[in-house]
């Protein structure tokens, strides 16, 4: 695999690492910006825990050949469960303006938070096409 081809895992990797790791090391904030969020506060909870470590698990699986594939397709529905609420923030589909981005991350505005996650989505998709013939193969037939 030349560098090229490592490129898409290597900056998901960053980011997944740079985000979650963000959230841990500032936790008191982290978790007071998901309890400001538009959903219920028992939902803000396990999203304060779930995120994080869904974020840095991913990293995890795009360090590893056999796991890259579940990484790429991992990164891609997670880009768009946020790009999904990102986009509903920027159309003012909420009453108010929540953020739980990470460090350098807030400083941007919301159609630049989109662009920036509609391209790492699109480095995901790369990524999940290069690894595609590394795809794990079903245990069973018919699976």
């Amino acid at each position: 695999m030349d560098l090229l081809s490592k490129l898409p895992s290597a900056l998901l990797i960053l980011l997944w690492i740079y985000t979650g790791l963000d959230k841990v090391l500032r936790w008191e904030a982290s978790k007071n910006a998901f309890h400001n969020q538009t959903f219920p506060v028992e939902l803000a909870d396990v999203l304060a825990y779930a995120v994080p470590i869904t974020e840095l698990l991913i990293a995890l699986l795009l360090l590893f050949s056999v796991t890259r594939w579940w990484g790429h397709l991992a990164s891609i529905l997670l880009l768009t469960v946020f790009t999904t609420y990102v986009g509903l923030i920027w159309v003012g589909a909420f009453p108010r303006v929540p953020c739980n981005c990470a460090g350098i991350l807030e400083s941007l505005g919301w159609l630049e938070h989109l662009i920036l996650n509609l391209l790492f989505i699109a480095l995901a998709v790369v990524g999940l096409k290069q690894s595609q013939n590394k795809k794990p193969e079903a245990v069973a037939p018919g699976l």
